[in-house]
């Protein structure tokens, strides 16, 4: 079992930074790929952005990419999310997951959640 948990979450203007992090807990050995998600009221939960463990590649939605960057520490088990220039539109609870395999976009392939940490950006 794999434990998640995410903090950096906040309220903030736009065109502002926040940097988002993930600590995993448990079978750490099996966090092949993390990723990100968020999800608002009114939309499904959303892909965001995802990095595997091996070789390290990084995938984002279109919808953030430029602005967004995931990393990996594998050492402490933590992935983060770098999200710069936020817009209005960015504003949802963003969840850290974990899969083990599958469609990196696809939040189906992901099999932990953490509790979710919620970013609002005002205009």
């Amino acid at each position: 079992q794999v434990q998640l948990v995410e903090s950096g979450g906040g309220l903030v203007q736009a065109g502002d930074s926040l940097r988002l992090s993930c600590t995993a807990s448990g079978r750490t050995s099996s966090l092949y790929t993390m990723g990100w998600f968020r999800q608002t009221p009114v939309k499904e939960r959303e892909f965001v952005a995802a990095a595997t463990r091996f070789p390290g590649r990084t995938y984002y939605a279109n919808s953030v990419k430029g602005r967004f960057t995931i990393s990996r520490d594998n050492a402490k088990n933590m992935v983060f999310l770098q999200m710069n220039s936020l817009k209005p539109e960015d504003t949802a609870v963003y969840y850290c997951a974990v899969s083990t395999g599958g469609t990196y976009e696809e939040s189906r392939n992901y099999a932990y959640w953490g509790q979710g940490t919620q970013v609002t950006v005002s205009s």
